[in-house]
């Protein structure tokens, strides 16, 4: 019997991808805008603008602006003119913003620890590698940098 593994890799995605869209349901968010938050939520102090998110997150300046007003409309985050550009808006994450995102990261983790449910150690730690050597089987380029990631 020959195992499609990319179809296995799909399921587990769209399982994890389930939870987090219930979770985001609650909190009137699409993935996009949560996308878009943890975005700006990881750079912590660092001035963030639409072009970076643009730039990250392989989106239109359309779309973001759209994504930025509605996250704004919603309190989630806030544009605030920046005082060395005053044609530039920075995002500001808002509490609330930090709150969602505290609650994302939960269901992350919570996702991660179900899906290594009853593994050993050992086998997490393999697990780990098998997926890591996949990923540079099939995209060199973005396994490298993932792993770097993952050390630090």
């Amino acid at each position: 019997m020959h195992v499609h593994y990319g179809h296995l890799v799909r399921i587990l995605h769209w399982c994890c991808d389930q939870t987090m869209t219930e979770a985001l349901d609650k909190l009137d968010l699409t993935a996009s805008q949560g996308r878009l938050m943890a975005f700006v939520a990881h750079r912590g102090q660092l001035p963030t603008y639409a072009r970076d998110v643009e730039a990250e997150l392989h989106l239109t300046h359309p779309t973001v602006s759209g994504l930025l007003s509605r996250l704004e409309q919603k309190g989630f985050v806030e544009l605030k003119t920046d005082p060395k550009d005053r044609r530039s808006k920075r995002i500001l994450i808002s509490e609330k913003g930090l709150a969602c995102h505290e609650r994302m990261h939960a269901v992350i983790l919570e996702n991660e620890s179900r899906i290594v449910q009853g593994f050993s150690e050992e086998e997490k730690a393999q697990f780990a590698q098998f997926l890591q050597r996949a990923i540079d089987n099939v995209c060199p380029e973005n396994g490298q940098s993932k792993k770097e990631e993952t050390k630090a």
